[in-house]
């Protein structure tokens, strides 16, 4: 399939995009690294996208992949929060022309309410601030990609309502907010704010440099099991009291 979407792009008429579990991008790498290596407008769309597939079990529970399509050059790995953002980030896709691969979850995840959040367009941007601070310099900062994005803000709440000065960052793209100007990323993680927090269910490896030495990281960092949804991330910590317990940690730190 995934030769066959190349070739389609190389004629040149058609926008062409592909779906299938993201675990079963291993066996698409090859197709990928040379659609990636020529920059040709293929889109994957790779669905069940954490150990939120549940039942499955962890043979179709990907862990390390987001990393490893993220380390791989030419390749944007986009993961939205909720169906606005997977709207915009299509939209982007198609204007950018490049290699891009859109990881979806199988399991629902809440709509964002706009009226109280940030409009979705920020999700064009690779990241941007969904939830801001009641203080006027955070205390600290959550950044979450996909179906943890609504863990984050979670636990947004509850740290709030300790007086905790809590901004939620979302970002569905690395790749997007690493071509953003200095200044827009000093806007949305100011390098005075080094308590932060970054919630993705998958491995923890990449993101120390966007949360840096203070940071505090939770994701999963071992294969995951046959069970439901819910059970899953309860039992291996991906929930808004770990990232409560993670920003006070992470605070600590960058005081200490």
């Amino acid at each position: 399939m995934g030769m066959a979407m190349n070739g389609i792009a190389l004629e040149g008429l058609t926008r062409v995009y592909g779906g299938t579990f993201l675990v079963f991008s291993d066996y698409m790498r090859p197709a990928v690294r040379l659609a990636s290596l020529q920059q040709l407008p293929v889109t994957y769309v790779w669905t069940h996208d954490s150990i939120g597939l549940g039942e499955d079990g962890p043979t179709h529970q990907p862990i390390e992949h987001l990393a490893s399509l993220r380390a791989m050059p030419g390749l944007d790995v986009v993961r939205p929060g909720d169906a606005n953002e997977v709207s915009v980030c299509w939209g982007q896709i198609l204007k950018n022309r490049s290699t891009a691969a859109l990881a979806l979850s199988r399991q629902g995840t809440p709509t964002v309410d706009r009226s109280e959040y940030a409009a979705a367009k920020g999700a064009a941007k690779g990241g941007y601030v969904l939830a801001e601070s009641s203080t006027e310099v955070p205390d600290v900062i959550l950044v979450a990609t996909g179906t943890e994005v609504a863990v984050a803000l979670e636990a947004r709440t509850t740290l709030e309502k300790a007086k905790i000065g809590t901004r939620v960052v979302s970002m569905p793209c690395r790749e997007w907010f690493d071509a953003q100007s200095k200044a827009y990323k000093e806007k949305v993680l100011p390098a005075a704010v080094r308590a932060r927090v970054s919630v993705e269910a998958a491995t923890p490896f990449g993101w120390r440099e966007v949360v840096g030495d203070a940071g505090e990281i939770v994701g999963i960092d071992h294969f995951g099991a046959s069970a439901d949804a819910g059970t899953l991330y309860e039992k291996f910590g991906i929930t808004p009291a770990a990232v409560v317990k993670a920003a006070k940690a992470s605070i600590k730190k960058a005081k200490g």
